[in-house]
């Protein structure tokens, strides 16, 4: 496990009006397997992962127990318990994944120190555009988190600012290279878990659906950097680049996405991950992918973040939510918005086991 720097929240500290639940799934396995030598005198759910996701379930559980029952926060059990019941009982072919990226899939502390996100790593190789992009952070990110500035308002301030960002990119002559040398020079890692929670749902064919306000061909080379792979269920929603053949940036695709119109409205820019530079699908622009898909886990580390699902008629939503600062500040906000709260930068394994539990059938 790479190490990592950890917030400790003291469990005396919980708000009173919280009920907590560790491990997550306390009166169950992350997993089980019929077999003739195992009796099962009460209901039962079991499913079928390959050898591989299996074992590195069962260890990574096993290591990850002890810490996993002081980092998961579950306001009211039951509604929860509610929700997840009628998912499964409509099975995976309703569900999908929705989930943002910095902080969310990535973790929020890496070797000690805070992690990079898909847009701070940028680095045009130009020092004076790197700086003109540091300006336009320094004015326009205090807009954006202004409580007294109307939401109208500050989605007409984000669209500038994206505007602005993206001229000077094009403009500083960034180029494909430039983006492959900032990722490998990053602090940025996937959570412990994402690649066989990935692994599972394309296993179960669940589409997975990640939004974000950054660049997409940046996320895509993370992937590449980090994981060393694609997957064919997952489709970003992103802002897209152009190239030209010598691998310099000419434009960007389709609309602007930002931090306030990360959601389901703009799914027509959906585009899966590509294996290699260089490669093109057309996107899916009716969204037939996610079209009947009405059951949601929406996954994110904002309170932002639950405006993803925005633009779907979901029959039921999980919530979860990465808290990975703030701690005793921000607790009983999320606590309130978020069906379940990860804390402490915490791992993906609860996640794992949650979807693999509503993938589970009765017997």
């Amino acid at each position: 496990m790479t190490p990592c720097a950890l917030q400790r929240i003291n469990p005396t500290t919980t708000l009173p009006f919280l009920r907590r639940t560790a491990p997550l799934f306390p009166s169950k396995p992350p997993f089980s397997f019929l077999s003739s030598t195992s009796p099962s005198p009460h209901l039962r759910f079991s499913f079928s992962l390959s050898r591989g996701v299996a074992h590195a379930l069962h260890k990574r559980r096993c290591l990850c127990s002890k810490l996993a029952m002081s980092q998961v926060v579950v306001r009211d059990p039951d509604v929860l318990e509610r929700k997840k019941a009628s998912i499964r009982d409509v099975g995976p072919g309703k569900l999908q994944v929705i989930a943002d990226f910095d902080g969310t899939l990535t973790k929020y502390w890496c070797n000690g120190v805070r992690g990079q996100t898909s847009h701070s790593l940028l680095q045009q190789g130009n020092a004076e555009y790197d700086a003109k992009r540091q300006a336009l952070y320094e004015y326009y990110h205090p807009l954006e988190i202004s409580p007294t500035i109307p939401i109208e308002e500050k989605t007409k301030l984000m669209e500038e600012w994206w505007e602005k960002t993206h001229g000077l990119l094009i403009e500083g002559g960034l180029t494909y290279d430039a983006i492959k040398k900032s990722v490998a020079d990053a602090s940025i890692t996937f959570r412990d878990g994402v690649i066989q929670l990935f692994e599972f749902l394309e296993e179960k064919d669940i589409p997975v659906v990640i939004f974000s306000a950054g660049l997409a061909d940046i996320i895509e080379e993370v992937f590449r950097q980090k994981l060393h792979r694609s997957f064919k269920n997952i489709k970003i929603v992103s802002n897209r680049m152009q190239f030209d053949e010598s691998g310099r940036l000419v434009a960007f695709k389709g609309k602007t996405i930002h931090v306030f119109n990360k959601n389901e409205h703009a799914i027509d820019m959906a585009a899966p991950i590509h294996d290699k530079f260089g490669s093109s699908d057309s996107p899916d622009v009716n969204g037939t992918f996610v079209k009947d898909r009405t059951n949601i886990v929406l996954l994110g580390d904002g309170l932002g973040d639950l405006g993803m699902s925005d633009g779907v008629s979901f029959e039921h939503r999980i919530a979860v939510g990465f808290l990975n600062s703030n701690i005793e500040k921000s607790l009983k906000d999320y606590s309130e918005a978020f069906d379940i709260v990860f804390l402490n930068d915490a791992p993906m394994w609860g996640v794992v086991d949650l979807v693999s539990e509503l993938c589970s059938m009765k017997q």
